[in-house]
């Protein structure tokens, strides 16, 4: 299968196709969260190559009480919001981020601000709808007073930054060096250990896919240069896997063995191991290894990287987010009819975030080159090289 990209697709289009890409993949993945592949083949009689219901049919708000979420029919999740909810607030400080960025409006916005929720098909607080790791970000920031940078310690080690990191590795745009080590920073309010290594490697995957000329394996690469520890080796170890097929059908078993000794939820999602989401060198969140892997199963086409990801059940709807925002950040072209059953169906405007981020980054990079200017200058005046025009 060819790649179906546009590599000299301009920066506008790869912002909106990373972020209009995300919330479709979300949408997609959403009704078929937490099972497994079997399952999904079972309840819906194939695979599911579109969007789908509730898995509980109209008794979506009672079938789970805990989570009376209408999850599918096009709804995007807690991914989504939060992802928005960055983007707002890059367009508030139109600057690079940091931990005390989180704090100051991230947080806030979270419990201040009522907003459509589309699982819950009414307005309410983000803070209502999102997940308990990430509630903990209120918890800990507004009422624990926590030093920002560190109130990610103690947290449920997850992919709950690194679900809603795509923003920063867009603001970063074919730096992916610079985007790892902001995410890092954003994500020390909210995660730790791998959770928060996940985070910064995920940022710098999507600066990598905005580089002219990237591929799937460009960006694997550069994940690759800068993750560590157990992030590391797991991707090492799913995308020597990916690469042995064409199709994510075939994929989706040996794809999960490859990442299983480095997840600790353990083997059903539903019912985590005694010994999952703690802090660990060795380990690494299942949900980045498997996204660039069906990305590279995918030769980076949308569509084939968002299917494989969500057919694989477990956290498939932050698995297709990530899938879904690197795909889009290639070039390949998210379908029109998802995408407008999506933002109808959640009443989102898909396109409106990536316009606003898309003006936002480049005042970020005009005051980037300022400020190097100015160092090139102050390095000049002591006795370093010229400066270059």
């Amino acid at each position: 299968m060819q790649p179906k990209t546009h590599q000299n697709a301009p920066l506008d289009e790869r912002i909106t196709g990373a972020l209009v890409g995300a919330a479709v993949g979300d949408a997609l993945g959403g009704p078929v969260e937490g099972y497994a592949p079997e399952q999904i083949l079972e309840r819906h009689g194939g695979r599911v190559h579109g969007i789908v219901g509730p898995w509980h049919g109209d008794d979506w708000r009672t079938a789970r009480p805990l989570a009376p979420y209408h999850k599918g029919d096009g709804h995007v999740t807690d991914d989504t919001l939060m992802t928005h909810a960055l983007v707002r607030v890059y367009a508030r400080v139109r600057d690079h981020l940091d931990a005390y960025a989180i704090a100051d409006h991230l947080v806030p916005d979270l419990m201040t601000e009522p907003r459509w929720i589309p699982e819950l098909q009414s307005e309410a607080l983000p803070l209502q709808r999102i997940f308990l790791a990430e509630k903990w970000l209120v918890t800990r920031i507004h009422y624990g007073h926590a030093d920002p940078r560190e109130a990610g310690t103690g947290n449920i080690v997850n992919c709950g930054a690194a679900m809603y990191m795509a923003p920063v590795g867009l603001v970063n745009a074919a730096d992916p060096r610079a985007a790892y080590a902001e995410a890092l920073d954003v994500a020390g309010a909210h995660q730790s250990s791998y959770g928060r290594e996940a985070a910064g490697v995920l940022a710098a995957a999507v600066a990598a896919a905005c580089t002219p000329g990237a591929t799937p394996d460009s960006v694997v690469s550069a994940c690759l240069a800068l993750a560590k520890d157990g992030t590391r080796a797991a991707i090492e170890r799913v995308c020597d896997e990916a690469v042995r097929h064409t199709d994510f059908e075939s994929a989706l078993g040996p794809l999960r063995a490859a990442v299983t000794p480095y997840d600790t939820v353990g083997p059903d999602y539903r019912a985590p191991s005694l010994g999952a989401r703690r802090p660990s060198r060795l380990h690494a969140i299942e949900e980045l290894p498997v996204a660039l892997g069906m990305v590279l199963v995918a030769r980076g086409d949308y569509r084939h990287a968002v299917l494989g990801a969500v057919n694989y059940g477990r956290d498939c709807d932050s698995i297709a987010t990530m899938a879904g925002a690197l795909a889009g950040a290639l070039g390949s072209p998210v379908p029109e009819d998802w995408a407008k059953t999506v933002a109808e169906a959640s009443r989102l405007d898909l396109w409106e975030p990536a316009a606003t981020l898309a003006a936002v980054t480049r005042e970020i990079f005009d005051r980037d080159v300022a400020r190097r200017r100015a160092h090139e200058q102050a390095f000049a005046s002591l006795g370093g090289p010229e400066c270059s025009d």
